[in-house]
């Protein structure tokens, strides 16, 4: 996979030291994610149709409120620990890790513009992909939030919401194609990759969410090699999962979704 690049040609050893960063890091993070996701759709498909089954997002982790709380905080705060591990690999002596993925707010026409632009395109192409998966029995049924109802529920899912966005797109696009960038690899290359990632760890809900993601990490891989800036897509990604997850909560089945 590797191409003509501008950048320096790493000696095996970097390449090797590299490459096993990437592993690390994905073997704590996302990359873990996957496999665990892998093995979730076969438990499910081995237990009868996708379509007949349930996969909740947001679940309730303790019969008590503050306990539930807790529980809820904790999980979102330890869940972005490899968020803290990659920027501090990728910071070096005189460059910032954040301004080096464009995980800033230098450039807020472009970061909000974007971003509500992918947000609108991906959020439409999520209720179809859905709908169609489940119409084609591939989706199980998707229950975004199922916390129960307390003064905390709606900031947590929100919470939620902005932690899915930094995990994901700091780490399966910005740090992803910084890494496999300095090891020479093709930019179709590594949009690839980071979709097929991102697909994976999507994949307990059903194959048709692992393809919608497949897709959207297609399109966001795109948008980041355009401008190299990784905050159009955390926004994007927020707005979508916060409308998901606070709108099910508000809504409930009158949306359509969980059905």
């Amino acid at each position: 996979m590797p191409t003509a690049s501008a950048d320096a040609v790493p000696d095996a050893g970097t390449r090797r030291r590299t490459t096993v960063e990437i592993l690390i890091v994905l073997g704590l993070s996302l990359g873990q994610s996957g496999v665990y996701a892998v093995v979730r759709l076969l438990d499910k498909m081995t237990q009868g149709p996708l379509q007949g089954q349930t996969t909740t997002l947001n679940p309730v982790l303790d019969d008590r409120a503050v306990f539930d709380l807790v529980y809820q905080l904790l999980g979102i705060f330890f869940s972005l620990v490899p968020v803290a591990l990659v920027l501090f690999l990728l910071t070096e002596p005189g460059r910032s890790a954040f301004r080096r993925i464009g995980f800033t707010f230098s450039r807020p026409v472009l970061d909000f513009g974007l971003g509500f632009a992918l947000a609108a395109v991906i959020g439409v192409g999520t209720l179809g992909v859905y709908a169609a998966g489940r119409a084609m029995g591939i989706t199980t049924a998707i229950v975004p939030a199922a916390l129960d109802t307390y003064w905390w529920t709606l900031p947590v899912l929100v919470l939620s919401a902005m932690r899915h966005a930094v995990l994901e797109e700091v780490i399966v696009v910005g740090y992803l194609f910084t890494r496999l960038r300095a090891l020479g690899w093709s930019v179709p290359a590594m949009i690839i990759t980071s979709a097929l990632i991102r697909a994976s760890y999507h994949l307990y809900q059903g194959i048709g969410p692992g393809i919608g993601n497949f897709l959207m990490g297609l399109l966001f891989g795109y948008a980041y090699y355009k401008t190299k800036r990784v905050m159009p897509l955390v926004i994007a990604h927020a707005l979508v999962d916060i409308a998901g997850f606070v709108g099910f909560a508000l809504f409930g089945s009158a949306i359509g979704i969980g059905d």
